[in-house]
């Protein structure tokens, strides 16, 4: 398995983020212990030319992790008909313990620098950098997740065993499984509709009364009910099976790769909603992020509502 192209390519690319990423961790430890911006000192010179240095490296690497995140969904899909039972990209994630783990630590680490580049940028804007401390020592813990994803990632795919039966989707995700997400299935659907627009509800009415911590609230929880109404819900319309809760199959050129569109848009509508949250707490003035979020969060639930609502327009009856 760790011959696969794909998959070389990402270890290789995880191999130059850990170089690169660990000379930006030796800089930010040596700006986070002697920064000193009222210094005038050769040494605080020095640290400032390093400052600028680290922060491009990070910059580079949430650049490259952005869309390498894309790959890995892609490589985990491709490599899956190189195993026996597996339908998707399920299967792989489920042939080793290690697999759900390192997609939710993937997310994280996504959201994390993300927000590394909200205080980079809201540091950048002042000409004393006030935030330079601050940003230095969340990107501490940030290599820390880094680390850990490299090192996960690696020992996921040295421990697929093509050789060994896996389950299909069609089994992981339904409500007979023993599987962690089956749980989702015993929730009532109207109730978890109703929460889903509720909450998309509350962001609307958040953002035109300009309540910027409850906005990043509303968008921190939309992430999770999002999810699992569109596996319980939304997804069978897309596929337009009623057992078929997959959230994976729906990145296949079968449903016109529109889970990356969703998936994306889920992902940018609730980063700006929760970076609206950092930026007040910093007591910043919010730029066009307030509107990005309701942007993307709005095309999200206009795109899963389309599902079935032309389902129903079509057949005249619902899954």
């Amino acid at each position: 398995m760790m011959l696969a192209p794909e998959v070389l390519a990402i270890l290789i690319l995880n191999g130059i983020f850990l170089l690169f990423a660990t000379v930006a961790f030796i800089l930010s430890v040596k700006i986070f212990l002697k920064w000193d911006i009222n210094a005038t000192t050769q040494k605080q010179y020095a640290l400032e030319k390093q400052s600028f240095l680290a922060a491009t490296i990070v910059k580079y690497i949430f650049a490259i992790k952005l869309p390498l995140f894309l790959f890995f969904v892609f490589t985990l899909d491709k490599i899956s008909t190189l195993l026996t039972g597996a339908m998707c990209a399920a299967g792989v994630v489920d042939a080793t313990e290690y697999g759900s783990y390192l997609l939710v630590l993937k997310l994280l680490n996504l959201y994390m620098f993300g927000f590394w580049l909200t205080l980079h940028y809201l540091d950048m804007k002042h000409p004393n950098l006030p935030y330079t401390r601050i940003k230095f020592e969340f990107f501490l813990l940030a290599f820390l997740f880094l680390l850990v994803e490299i090192l996960l990632e690696g020992v996921m795919f040295a421990s697929i065993d093509i050789d060994k039966m896996v389950s299909c989707c069609g089994t992981l995700y339904s409500s007979s499984s023993t599987s962690a997400i089956a749980g989702i299935f015993s929730i009532d659907t109207t109730l978890l509709l109703t929460l889903s627009y509720a909450n998309f509800v509350l962001m609307v009415l958040f953002y035109f009364m300009k309540y910027r911590y409850l906005f990043a609230i509303a968008n921190l929880t939309f992430i999770i009910v999002a999810l699992i109404a569109l596996i319980q819900f939304f997804g069978t319309y897309i596929y337009e099976l009623p057992t078929h809760h997959c959230p994976f199959c729906f990145l296949q050129s079968d449903y016109y790769y529109v889970g990356y569109l969703l998936y994306a848009l889920l992902f940018l509508g609730t980063f700006y909603g929760m970076r609206v949250g950092i930026i007040k707490m910093l007591g910043e003035e919010e730029g066009s992020g307030f509107k990005f979020s309701l942007l993307f969060n709005t095309l999200f639930v206009l795109l899963v509502t389309a599902y079935p609502t032309v389902y129903f327009i079509k057949n005249g009856v619902w899954l």
